[in-house]
This record gives structure tokens, C-alpha cells and sequence, in this order.
């Protein structure tokens, strides 16, 4: 991982992954940085990390909560889908494409894929994302190129 992505990680309050770590040994590189780590299993992952970790996961974040999940589908529909999905949720965080994506409906309630700090596929540059939750429990998201 950039060091750029890691200086972020081990300054956070908490890891986010949304899946496809690969093998046991990055879950536990990502846990030893510091910060708790919420991760959910991808399409990609061992059989090991995917009896360890959830399809999906929540992550309580101050007065709001985040949902977690891979794959979030089709993009038809996907705004609504995740938000019937997860309905305690102000936003959902996914992956699976490794596509940079931030949506919104009228209500406020988001969708957001950071992309991927180490798999671009074919996105011009590697990056990750940033969560900061308000005391209001407003999410501001904020995607970081990384190279």
C-alpha cells in the first residue's frame, strides 16, 4: 500500500474495507495499524477470510451509521437498493468495481466506492476515501488520489 494511504489509515478512528483483501495477511496488516478494522468479505477473497468476515457489515460512526458491502449490484437502481438494504444507514461505502463513486439521493442517505489504493484497474490513479461524521450525524465523504 502508498505510504500516503497508510499515514491516513493509522491516523483514523476507524478502517473501512470493503472487501477483496485477498488473504488473511492483509486484514491482519490493515488490524495491526491500529485503528479497529470493519471489513466485509469480497468475490476475490480466500475461503478463510470469507468465514471470517461478513457480506455485510455496519459501522456505527457517532450519531450516524455506515453500511459495508462488496458488491452493491447493477448501477440501476443502486442508490435505492442499498439504501432498502441497509435501513438504519445515513450512507453505504462498497467496492467491487474499484471504481471511484459518489451518489446521493434527495433525502441525503449516500452510496460511495473509494476505488482501490492498489488496484486501479482502469482508473487513471490508485485512491481511497474519507468518512468524517458531524456531531449532526452528517457524513461528508471525500475521495483521495493517492499517486
Amino acid at each position: 500500500m502508498p505510504e500516503a494511504c497508510l499515514a491516513r489509515l493509522r491516523a483514523a478512528d476507524v478502517i473501512v474495507h470493503a472487501g477483496d483483501l485477498s488473504t488473511p495477511a492483509v486484514l491482519e496488516a490493515l488490524e495491526a495499524l491500529g485503528p479497529p478494522v470493519v471489513a466485509v468479505h469480497g468475490n476475490v477473497d480466500s475461503p478463510e477470510l470469507c468465514r471470517r468476515l461478513p457480506l455485510r457489515a455496519e459501522v456505527p460512526a457517532g450519531p450516524a451509521t455506515i453500511g459495508v458491502v462488496h458488491d452493491a449490484g447493477p448501477a440501476e437502481g443502486r442508490l435505492a437498493r442499498l439504501r432498502s438494504a441497509f435501513p438504519r444507514a445515513r450512507a453505504v461505502v462498497f467496492g467491487h468495481s474499484h471504481i471511484p463513486l459518489h451518489e446521493r439521493d434527495e433525502d441525503g442517505f449516500q452510496i460511495f466506492n473509494p476505488g482501490s489504493a492498489t488496484d486501479r484497474r482502469r482508473q487513471p490513479r490508485h485512491t481511497m476515501g474519507e468518512a468524517v461524521v458531524a456531531a449532526d450525524g452528517s457524513i461528508v465523504f471525500t475521495l483521495i488520489p493517492l499517486d
